[in-house]
């Protein structure tokens, strides 16, 4: 270090007798010395995004840095060229939705055999053989030992066209938020119904976890569906086309009433999660004859997607943050765009931030779209004041912050004895954010037949009422109007672990 100090004093000593003109000999002579420190300057520029003045050498490189960074962005975007959608496995607790999660990362070569017969061995110490394949989704201890998931597991997979992330949320109803989590960043749905008798019916009737979980996910945004029928390889069931059936015929007025058209955007098929029969290949003749349907890899393939658009202003709801040299949130992109060296705003709280790193699942990426779930690093803001909920927006048109808004509801059921008047509290999940919520004003009853207003006035209304009112949240939380920002603008609302009423904001207050 000393040796180098001194070098530079005395080239900057040299540089200064020259009247501040470098000898073409010293300069070759500073950039033999000067390798390491040429590099530093590079990398601060990149940093700066610009060169330092009176360093004509690297200012030059810097412009090839540039012009190879951006070949490289290039390139980056073609590779990413596969659409990407977020897959969210859903259903009634036990119907195999992390097994078959498991079972597609298996098959897509995520996992490895070695790997697999280690689980298997860890099931068995555990008797529990069938579990073996949820190892790969449910990773802690308590799901392994207790059998039920209860994070959102996520894991990644690629087919011939399309990148999917998985979302393998949890079933049992104390766990239900988290699951709210998980949907709301799904674009397609995978249903696990088990055909095993008795089971399919427990997850179906009131209570159970199968129909809120299908009104959850409409109202969350997963506008496609694939209802997966479960466990056909069970003995009760044995690839029956009669049990199929029923199931189908008694999912469909559900799904239909859900809202979900049934015809194009909800697609039925049979697997076994556990042995992987029609998931990667079409089952065989020999086991099921029925069956001249795609499998479940074909059918995640042909499903359309929804078109975001990348150049919209930038909205990224922050699911999770932590520390890794400097602070880094987690959350999926719905709108726009967003690229090394951005400047942002953290909203609600207008705190200006700079993008330092973009990682994209697991790779770090100069520029990502819409629908990527993202880590990103920021400067210029602390991790304990970002809160999940918070959304990163952009600066020229951030995302409103507001304390009240007006929305229109529809009532599910409210709990025994529950009036629904001004004056109601729940708790309002929407996108990222879980807020206590007051219902101040009841402005209008919509009538669901004609869906226009109804002329009297309104003071209660029961089950399965449309209504128009005011919400009033304690702190400021970030919204969209549903007609500008569907994902921004729909949420549910949950009191003692039910969901009461699914709604859209259709007005917010002018700032």
């Amino acid at each position: 270090m000393d040796i180098e100090a001194e070098i530079r004093a005395l080239q900057l000593d040299s540089a200064e007798d020259n009247n501040g003109v470098v000898n073409p000999e010293d300069a070759k002579l500073e950039k033999v010395e000067k390798g390491d420190e040429v590099e530093v300057e590079g990398m601060k520029d990149e940093v700066h995004g610009r060169s330092q003045p009176g360093q004509a050498e690297p200012k030059v490189k810097n412009k090839e840095v540039v012009a190879l960074e951006d070949a490289e962005a290039q390139e980056e975007m073609e590779t990413n060229k596969k659409r990407h959608l977020n897959v969210v496995f859903i259903g009634h607790v036990d119907a195999g939705k992390s097994t078959t999660g498991g079972q597609i990362l298996f098959l897509s070569g995520q996992v490895d055999d070695r790997t697999i017969q280690k689980y298997e061995k860890e099931a068995k110490d555990k008797s529990r053989e069938s579990w073996y394949m949820a190892y790969v989704m449910d990773t802690n201890e308590e799901e392994r030992v207790k059998g039920k998931t209860v994070e959102v597991g996520r894991a990644h997979f690629e087919t011939e066209t399309t990148r999917f992330t998985i979302l393998d949320a949890p079933g049992h109803k104390s766990y239900v938020p988290n699951m709210i989590s998980g949907a709301s960043q799904a674009d397609i749905g995978v249903l696990v119904i088990s055909a095993r008798k008795g089971e399919f019916e427990t997850g179906y009737e009131r209570g159970g976890q199968t129909r809120e979980h299908v009104q959850l996910a409409k109202t969350l945004g997963v506008a496609k569906l694939l209802v997966v029928v479960n466990k056909m390889d069970d003995p009760t069931v044995n690839w029956s086309k009669e049990r199929y059936d029923e199931i189908e015929s008694k999912m469909t007025p559900f799904l239909k009433s859900s809202g979900y058209n049934v015809k194009k955007d909800v697609q039925f098929l049979p697997i076994s999660g556990l042995l992987g029969s029609n998931m990667k290949t079409r089952v065989d003749k020999s086991i099921c004859s029925w069956w001249n349907g795609p499998c479940l890899f074909e059918a995640l393939d042909c499903i359309e997607v929804p078109l975001r658009d990348p150049k919209g202003p930038f909205r990224m709801p922050i699911l999770d943050k932590f520390k890794d040299m400097g602070t880094v949130v987690m959350g999926k992109v719905e709108s726009g765009s967003v690229c090394e060296g951005d400047s942002l705003l953290v909203m609600p709280n207008k705190a200006q931030v700079k993008v330092v790193a973009v990682y994209c699942d697991e790779n770090k990426v100069r520029c990502a779209g819409p629908g990527e779930n993202l880590r990103v690093r920021l400067s210029g803001i602390e991790e304990e004041d970002i809160l999940s909920g918070f959304v990163l927006s952009s600066v020229v048109k951030p995302i409103p912050a507001v304390t009240e808004f007006t929305a229109q509801l529809q009532i599910l059921e409210l709990l025994e004895n529950a009036i629904f008047t001004a004056g109601y509290k729940a708790v309002l999940h929407v996108h990222s954010v879980v807020e206590e919520c007051e219902i101040v004003e009841l402005l209008q009853q919509i009538d669901p037949k004609t869906r226009k207003p109804m002329k009297k006035k309104v003071l209660f209304v029961k089950n399965g009422a449309v209504v128009v009112c005011r919400v009033q949240v304690n702190n400021s939380i970030c919204v969209e109007k549903f007609s500008d920002f569907p994902q921004l603008g729909r949420f549910t609302l949950r009191t003692e672990g039910k969901t009461i009423a699914v709604g859209k904001v259709t007005d917010l207050p002018v700032a």
